[in-house]
């Protein structure tokens, strides 16, 4: 499995249109966690969150929340932003862009918001000009990432989890972690961890 830890400058730059990071916003992160609402494990991110009085942005899918709307509400009501992370998770690579959309506005029937990450980062520049009508409208704003802390590779330990984000954090970098079962032998060990260190080093976390 290949993958980017921290997202290399051509990237962003073929990729401009999509926002990687928020430069320019003083010692500001961006905490992401993509794939819930989990029952058990979004619970414990955002009892990691408020310890730390960090706000966060979940990219949650759509067939999450319905299955857990208790728990996408206490996300709302908790202050953190929320995004479009499509219904049923599709890769756009490995999809037609018709059947993505519809994918896709039906996870916006559930998620109000105009935050749109695509699973895996994968996205076609057809799919990317074609949200707004499956986002009811929305001016869409795509949120890739600057740091990715790879909670979901299995064959990673939990601390090189937490070195993959401390060691690529900048001013403005949108991190992003999942909150889902698969990721969270490593979440669990590098979220708080990850938290201490930055309010050690003075950044503050918002949301998107």
């Amino acid at each position: 499995m290949f993958y980017f830890v921290k997202t290399p400058g051509w990237l962003k730059k073929i990729y401009r249109s999509y926002e990687w990071s928020r430069e320019g916003e003083g010692k500001t992160v961006y905490l992401t966690f993509d794939d819930g609402p989990h029952p058990e494990v979004t619970p414990f991110v955002m009892k990691q969150l408020r310890a730390h009085d960090a706000l966060a942005t979940f990219f949650c899918i759509g067939k999450n929340v319905e299955a857990y709307p208790e728990i996408y509400k206490e996300i709302q009501d908790g202050g953190h932003a929320i995004g479009n992370h499509t219904y049923s998770h599709l890769n756009a690579w490995k999809t037609g862009a018709n059947k993505y959309l519809a994918d896709v506005a039906r996870a916006s029937d559930l998620i109000d918001s105009n935050l749109f990450r695509p699973p895996y980062g994968r996205i076609t520049p057809f799919i990317s000009n074609n949200l707004a009508p499956a986002m009811k409208g929305q001016k869409p704003r795509v949120i890739m990432w600057d740091v990715l802390s790879a909670d979901f590779d299995t064959k990673i330990t939990p601390q090189r989890c937490l070195e993959n984000v401390i060691w690529n954090i900048r001013p403005g970098s949108i991190i992003t972690f999942h909150d889902s079962a698969k990721a969270f032998p490593r979440l669990e060990y590098s979220l708080p961890r990850t938290l201490v260190y930055l309010r050690e080093q003075g950044f503050e976390c918002r949301s998107l």
